[in-house]
């Protein structure tokens, strides 16, 4: 529900009316415009009459919001969202979103503190702003290589000291909250852990970017749902990323939705990236698609590279050499700029 505050509205009404709207287990959300005071009011709105509160003289207007989601929609947001990209980032740190742009790169698992810095200092070379890499590995075989765990993340750690990008790993529990907490710039939340509403609600207090992967067969409203509890707290940001939907084609590993970045640029002020290596699964097929998502508006892109694919321990078929990852940037910015 919006909230349109008349001209003649005192600063005392205001106040009045949004500590009556918390006194009934709402959030009043003000709406920066550029001449009318505006408030969205977040949460069970379903018992509040429209034409009751339209009685209050401090209230000019009042619009329900039909779209399931409000805190990562455009109706309380009407501006894009820029993030920095750093925790520690100053104003002209690397940004997402808002008419920024960045790359994560990096290999789908931390397999060596050798290997992690070697790619490290490539994709860094070529534009990369932020290190991916998987601490923890969800697999769908319980025999297959699962990560180093929390070894892992120290070896993110080492190759973030040593080139200055930002990691994004992603969190598989709350277990180990504290410490994505204190040592992750951005903090991944997998396909599968999409509806995890149990470690969003934690992530939601956690005041770190949370990269939202869009779930296996989930509809762009559920992902922008499940945007709303991380973003319910009042903490933490979001990042959306389309990654590919199961369908009946079997000739790609997913279907990458390309589709979906003008969607959710159109519904949502959130960053929107697009990971074209698991969308794909096939490494020959990220550059063009990665192109394609650019050209699509994407915001940002994420993706493997592996300087040693063929002897990958995870998804070596879907990663691009340094190499291509350097001519793939380039061409990135090429069309960016035709664009522009």
């Amino acid at each position: 529900m919006i909230i349109v505050i008349s001209d003649s509205a005192t600063d005392a009404q205001v106040e009045q009316f949004v500590k009556n709207m918390e006194g009934r287990g709402l959030t009043a959300k003000a709406i920066h415009g550029d001449s009318k005071r505006v408030f969205g009011i977040v949460g069970d709105t379903g018992s509040i009459d429209a034409e009751s509160l339209m009685r209050n003289d401090a209230i000019e207007k009042v619009m329900k919001v039909t779209a399931p989601y409000k805190l990562s929609g455009r109706s309380f947001h009407p501006d894009d969202t820029a993030l920095s990209l750093l925790a520690s980032a100053d104003a002209g740190g690397p940004k997402i979103g808002g008419g920024f742009f960045a790359v994560a790169a990096g290999p789908c698992s931390v397999e060596s503190e050798e290997q992690i810095l070697t790619i490290a200092q490539d994709v860094k070379r070529s534009g990369a702003a932020l290190l991916r890499g998987g601490a923890f590995k969800p697999r769908t075989s319980p025999f297959a290589f699962q990560g180093l765990g929390l070894d892992g993340l120290d070896l993110l750690k080492i190759a973030r000291q040593k080139t200055g990008l930002g990691i994004v790993t992603e969190i598989m529990s709350t277990e180990h909250l504290g410490v994505f907490e204190k040592d992750v710039d951005i903090i991944q939340v997998g396909a599968r852990n999409m509806q995890n509403f149990a470690l969003l609600r934690e992530l939601s207090v956690v005041g770190k970017p949370v990269l939202l992967k869009r779930g296996l067969s989930n509809t762009i409203d559920e992902m922008l749902q499940a945007a709303d509890y991380v973003l319910s707290g009042g903490k933490a940001s979001v990042i959306l990323c389309e990654r590919g939907i199961r369908t009946f084609e079997t000739a790609t590993r997913n279907t990458l939705d390309i589709s979906a970045v003008p969607v959710l640029k159109n519904r949502s002020h959130l960053p929107v990236i697009v990971d074209p290596s698991h969308g794909t699964g096939y490494w020959d097929l990220v550059y063009p698609m990665s192109l394609a998502a650019v050209a699509a508006g994407a915001d940002g892109l994420i993706i493997e590279v592996h300087d040693q694919p063929a002897r990958a321990l995870c998804d070596g078929q879907q990663s691009i050499t340094p190499a291509l990852f350097d001519s793939l940037m380039s061409r990135i910015g090429k069309v960016r700029a035709a664009l522009n």
